[in-house]
């Protein structure tokens, strides 16, 4: 079992980055694909970005050019860096190794 939790939430503006970070405990980490999911207000979760242990990426297409994704087995985390965002990312941001969850961290974009 993998224990997750977040950082790097917060309030920005439209236009502006913030990098969340997903810190894991357990020595299968490395192994693991890692991936990101948002749930707005209203709305279902919904996939951001995974990276598998050979660090293959995948992205939504709605933030495909915008965010990154990435990993440092070494300290066991996953990143993403998120650029020009948009009032529309607004969500509460949560790291998964698929069968483990974070509690989750808020993003609050401001037009």
């Amino acid at each position: 079992q993998v224990h997750l939790v977040e950082s790097g939430g917060g309030l920005v503006q439209a236009g502006g980055s913030l990098r969340l970070s997903c810190a894991a405990s357990g020595r299968m980490f490395k192994i693991l694909t890692m991936a990101w999911f948002r749930q707005a207000p209203g709305k279902e979760r919904a996939f951001v970005a995974d990276i598998n242990w050979r660090r293959i990426t995948n992205y939504a297409d709605s933030v495909k050019g915008r965010f990154t994704i990435s990993r440092d087995n070494t300290n066991n985390t996953v990143d993403l860096q998120m650029n020009s965002l948009k009032p529309d990312d607004t969500a509460v941001y949560y790291c998964t190794s698929g069968e483990n969850w974070g509690q989750g961290t808020q993003v609050t974009v401001s037009s």
